[in-house]
């Protein structure tokens, strides 16, 4: 199992550094919305979208408002705005959920977060990558949410006593945020400071794209566990489905897009 997610992972991760350094923005755009649109086909499910044709409307969304927003730089900046305000639902319904609760309405809430959520991130990655040095700040964030899964999973594996939501994610302990947290902070945090770019405001940011993750995890769980599907798909090997993998860049991207020009 950890062999096919490190096999994987790898694998993943040198198609990322290929789109982000190689494809120019036009092919990075399409590249990033071909992804937004195969998670929106996985996040289908947890809107109760189960046919084919139905889970394949719901993914063709995101390309419709992806176009909507080119050359339109006042609603593309909205879209961020939108995003985050979905992620801010979703961490409230986390905080509240009850294992023995189903929320009201649920299939339309899961359906709308989820074209929020996405369009936001298809949006940030955009934003990012045409910043000034943009690509390195977008491996900078895909490398600060990996050391944070990566030391959450050893250090909850090795220590895990205390459980992080045990109503959602019985796996997820304090320790491995905690074990998380250090190893993101000591990898990204260390490569500003060798850069000279660490500073307060870049401390705090990191502290919040951290906090940002970690729910972003527990938001897919959230989602099985509220719609009953165990897993987002099949289509990477060792981790499940596309959103298995991307969950917690989903909310660090909006994030991070925003609060770029502080760094």
């Amino acid at each position: 199992m950890l062999r096919s997610r490190v096999i994987t992972a790898v694998g993943l991760a040198l198609v990322a550094l290929a789109v982000i350094y190689l494809l120019p923005p036009p092919g990075f755009a399409l590249a990033v919305g071909a992804v937004a649109t195969l998670a929106a086909w996985e996040w289908a499910r947890f809107a109760g979208l189960t046919m084919g044709w139905q889970r394949a409307t719901y993914a063709a969304a995101i390309p419709v408002l992806g176009l909507a927003t080119l050359g339109r730089p006042g609603l593309h900046e909205a879209t961020l705005w939108v995003g985050l305000a979905a992620w801010a639902v979703a961490i409230l319904l986390i905080l509240i959920h009850r294992s023995d609760r189903t929320f009201s309405g649920w299939r339309w809430v899961a359906a709308l977060l989820g074209l929020a959520i996405l369009s936001a991130a298809w949006n940030a990655a955009m934003t990012l990558r045409m910043a000034p040095n943009g690509a390195h700040w977008l491996v900078w964030l895909f490398v600060l949410v990996s050391a944070v899964d990566i030391g959450a999973y050893f250090a909850g594996t090795t220590w895990g006593r205390r459980k992080l939501a045990p109503a959602l994610s019985p796996a997820k302990t304090w320790e491995g945020v905690a074990g998380g947290a250090v190893l993101g902070i000591l990898v990204c945090g260390g490569a500003l400071a060798a850069l000279g770019l660490l500073s307060v405001a870049a401390g705090a940011i990191i502290a919040l794209l951290i906090a940002v993750s970690v729910f972003g995890d527990l938001l897919e769980s959230l989602l099985k566990r509220q719609s009953g599907v165990k897993d987002s798909g099949t289509l990477l090997p060792g981790h499940g489905g596309l959103l298995d993998r991307i969950d917690s860049e989903l909310a660090a991207l909006p994030v991070f897009a925003l609060l770029l020009p502080l760094v």
